[in-house]
């Protein structure tokens, strides 16, 4: 019998040594309040996720997403950044935080300044170009010049399905039909596009699907609420 992990990571960003970053795993339950019966066993999770990542003693600052593009720089721990899908960093007390249950994490590290990013991609957000604003904003920001990019789980371009009000919306290269007159979104495709037309110097992807595996919680395969968490923070 495997071994469930507690997190995952992207593997050529694992051993960077001013990075921590992470995906927690159902080991570790659900992280997500907005749709817990219980706020404890959630918070719980999300200390225990934490101390996986050796942060104990930290506070999470958490993404409010919308499903937009609107970037925040956090200079000091806060519980909750509302109405935003990506939050950067240089900060080494800032702990950045979004949860998920298909759409996209995406980790960003500029080594040379020590700036850390982290992004909330669905399809909305996507196609509002969040991914490529995070960058934007590490840029003028910090000054920003090499660009790592990380795209963690999410769902994949073989399981998400959706219809032709969504389908339309994207380039046809990440779309292709499904049965029943719906179609084949790839969300993974469309970011490392952005992430690459936004000029950052690798997108490293961690190529496991949400629906497919059975480590996270998945929204189209049991939309029950639940939720896994990304964690970025400076050492």
């Amino acid at each position: 019998m495997k071994t469930i992990p507690a997190a995952l990571h992207i593997p050529e960003l694992a051993d960077e040594p001013g990075l921590v970053h992470g995906f927690s795993t159902t080991l570790l339950g659900s992280v997500g309040l907005t749709h817990a019966p219980d706020r404890e066993p959630v918070l719980a999770s999300r200390r225990s996720f934490l101390e996986v990542l050796g942060l104990e003693h930290r506070t999470l600052t958490t993404a409010g997403a919308i499903h937009g593009a609107a970037v925040a720089r956090v200079d000091e721990p806060v519980d909750l950044i509302d109405d935003v899908d990506a939050l950067m960093t240089d900060r080494t007390d800032v702990v950045l935080f979004t949860t998920h249950a298909d759409c996209y994490p995406i980790v960003l590290w500029d080594p040379e300044k020590n700036v850390a990013g982290l992004v909330h991609a669905g399809w909305r957000g996507t196609k509002k170009g969040v991914a490529a604003a995070a960058v934007g904003s590490m840029r003028q920001e910090y000054g920003c010049r090499h660009i790592r990019a990380g795209i963690g789980p999410g769902i994949c371009g073989r399981c998400y399905q959706v219809g032709d009000d969504v389908a339309s919306q994207f380039e046809r290269r990440f779309v292709r039909p499904d049965d029943g007159g719906k179609f084949l979104l790839d969300l993974g495709a469309a970011n490392r596009n952005q992430l690459e037309e936004a000029g950052v110097d690798a997108v490293y992807d961690i190529g496991m699907c949400t629906k497919e595996s059975y480590l996270f919680p998945s929204h189209r395969r049991h939309p029950d609420g639940k939720r896994f968490g990304a964690i970025v923070a400076v050492r």
